[in-house]
């Protein structure tokens, strides 16, 4: 928190701070866009994003994700199976070019 000295040497916090946010940069695939989002915000904190996302879609528990950049509130958007879905037709979109 930011303070500022008024009159007297006592300190107040200063009410104007600004929170920054990061938007999300859309594809068009609102799934897609929140499991980057959250594997970045995951990332940036130091954590395996894919164990712990994959705890989180074992458990259903959301403090696999952090808070980080509110990564926790998005992925909760979603349902676990849409998230799911996604991964499969990643995947599968993936190995189906090879497998031809």
């Amino acid at each position: 928190m930011v303070f500022n000295r008024r009159k007297g040497g006592t300190l107040v916090p200063d009410m104007f701070e600004t929170t920054k946010f990061t938007p999300i940069v859309e594809s068009g695939n609102q799934a897609q866009d929140i499991l980057m989002y959250v594997f970045d915000a995951l990332q940036a904190k130091g954590y395996d994003p894919i164990t712990q996302i994959v705890g989180y879609l074992i458990s259903g528990d959301p403090t696999y994700i952090t808070s980080h950049n509110q990564a926790r509130s998005m992925i909760c958007r979603l349902e676990r199976d849409e998230i799911l879905e996604e991964v499969v037709r990643y995947y599968l979109a993936e190995h189906a070019l090879v497998a031809k």
